[in-house]
């Protein structure tokens, strides 16, 4: 007769796509989120916590990258509604700006921390769960409300430990890129339905500038491009001069950087030979690269840029405006101190264009860390956002500004972790040792000074028989301090306290003479166990 099996045994395994996190992680992240957090506090930003759980209605469409409502969500129904846990903390926030706008003062400033749930695939670094930091400012239509975002998101990079010169802060404008898609005739401000498709296929082609050049951009413009595997993908259909004028665009840093060497060398930008002979030798010159860090620095830059763009969006109303959203956030940024070395008008900025109304900004970490390969490249985008006036409008049918940034929370603890800005390990509690299981209440009583003190302390709860591995334990748990009192020193009132970090240094690099003057282990009063722990604690701080 076979053996009826009992209950199946569930697997010790995170599931697909999740993780764990653990002390140091944990205490890591809180402490990083509490210095951006004194800074949202300091610019009059509100905390906000709102439930994981929202109707799928009230997240709507506007998820980010994601073309069909409702897809990417971790969802169920509920009493024929359908909820989901929050993709991210805009969409929360555009329900409650609407739930309690007779309750919240206008403009309402809040910032929110906490994880969010997407339903996608995993990958190598992404995660179905994973935590946003994100300040808005709802009912403020003035672009004060964005350059303000930037000012904040710069300060709040620098409170954690990011070294000025280590990031930029780039700006652009939906405005302006509409205004080029109607210079370029593939927007219709009459008519927006019209060209939907070549728009899309415009911005799709703009985004992989980084990784296809301006080469494979402007094929994409095109009729298209096959790549190395030969897969073919079909391209916007624009003529050339459409193509220029997008061209003009996503190349435009490049393009002021030569404008402005051309006017430090006497050249003559519009010249015939610009685009062949003087083009092509600036941009093999190695001094070139050099150049535009310096133009990066420099005072004007800001201006030059939006001067530049103007050209490209002369004749659109639309883009126009975006221009003069742009000067007027730079001009107010750099009224408080916050010039282009930090935050820089730059037209390659292309986030998200369907969620954003207005400006949108990126930061991103400028220095360099190995690969899994171990090939140096740029660390990247650590945060982003922009005006998004049309979301609370869902709820309440009236047009509602808004303007937020959202910080990549893990990427963040990435970069500080590669600047060396991260403690590796954080150090564990004191432990009391148990010697003698009749006289716990005495330990305990050591614990209990220990804590009221401000001193983190635990007393040992195993099995207290084998003292090595006591100690074992303390070195498991990163323990600075063991406290040790037998029968013999609790009838002299006296503590044995064992240094166990200076121990560990002993023991790696002492010579015997070293160990000798040094004692890792030394007996104090009873009476003056708090003060002697303080002592050793204040000596590794």
């Amino acid at each position: 007769m076979a053996k009826t099996k009992g209950p199946r045994r569930p697997k010790a395994e995170t599931p697909k796509g999740f993780r764990d996190y653990f002390g140091t992680e944990v205490t890591a992240r809180k402490a990083m989120l509490d210095q951006i957090a004194a800074v949202y506090h300091r610019y009059g930003f509100d905390a906000l916590e709102t439930s994981a759980v929202e109707t799928v209605e009230a997240l709507g469409k506007f998820l980010p990258d994601v073309d069909r409502p409702n897809e990417g969500v971790f969802a169920w129904e509920e009493d024929a509604d359908w909820l989901a846990l929050r993709y991210d903390l805009t969409a929360p926030l555009a329900r409650v700006a609407a739930q309690y706008r007779n309750d919240l003062p206008t403009p309402y400033r809040r910032y929110a921390m906490g994880p969010v749930w997407r339903n996608e695939k995993p990958g190598p670094g992404r995660f179905r769960q994973f935590y946003q930091c994100d300040a808005d400012t709802v009912g403020a239509a003035s672009v004060a409300a964005d350059a303000e975002i930037c000012a904040m998101l710069s300060d709040a990079l620098e409170a954690v430990g990011i070294e000025r010169g280590d990031y930029v802060i780039r700006v652009n404008n939906r405005k302006v890129l509409n205004g080029v898609m109607e210079v370029a005739g593939i927007l219709d401000p009459a008519d927006p339905s019209k060209f939907e498709a070549e728009r899309g296929i415009v911005l799709r082609a703009i985004d992989k500038l980084d990784r296809l050049g301006e080469e494979g951009v402007r094929a994409l413009l095109g009729e298209g491009r096959k790549d190395e595997s030969g897969d073919f993908t079909k391209g916007a259909g624009l003529g050339e001069a459409q193509a220029d004028v997008i061209m003009h665009f996503v190349c435009a840093n490049e393009e002021l950087r030569l404008e402005l060497w051309a006017e430090r060398k006497g050249y003559d930008k519009f010249s015939p030979e610009w685009n062949t002979r003087l083009r092509a030798s600036i941009l093999s010159d190695p001094l070139f690269s050099d150049f535009q860090r310096d133009a990066q620095s420099l005072a004007f830059w800001n201006m030059r840029i939006c001067k530049f763009l103007s050209r490209l969006v002369s004749t659109s109303e639309t883009g126009i405006e975006g221009i003069n959203e742009l000067e007027q956030i730079a001009s107010l940024l750099d009224a408080q101190g916050y010039g282009p070395d930090r935050i820089i008008v730059d037209p390659s900025v292309v986030r998200g264009l369907g969620y954003y109304t207005g400006p949108v900004y990126e930061a991103e970490l400028t220095f360099e860390i190995k690969d899994e390969k171990g090939r140096p490249r740029q660390f990247g985008s650590v945060a982003g956002g922009g005006r998004y006036d049309d979301l609370v409008k869902r709820f309440t049918g009236q047009p509602v500004p808004a303007t937020g940034v959202s910080i990549g929370v893990d990427r963040l603890l990435a970069a500080l972790a590669a600047k060396g800005r991260l403690e590796d390990t954080a150090q564990g509690p004191v432990v009391v040792t148990v010697m003698d299981r009749d006289r716990m209440a005495d330990y305990m009583g050591m614990v209990g000074e220990l804590r009221a003190a401000g001193i983190r302390a635990e007393m040992y709860l195993g099995n207290p028989k084998n003292f090595g591995n006591q100690l074992k334990y303390a070195d498991k748990r990163g323990s600075p301090v063991a406290i040790i009192q037998g029968g013999d020193e609790a009838a002299k009132g006296v503590v044995q306290i064992k240094d166990l970090i200076l121990g560990a240094k002993i023991a790696q690099q002492a010579t015997v003479e070293e160990w000798k003057s040094q004692p890792a282990q030394v007996e104090v009063p009873r009476e003056n166990l708090v003060q002697a722990v303080r002592d050793i604690l204040g000596r590794h701080t």
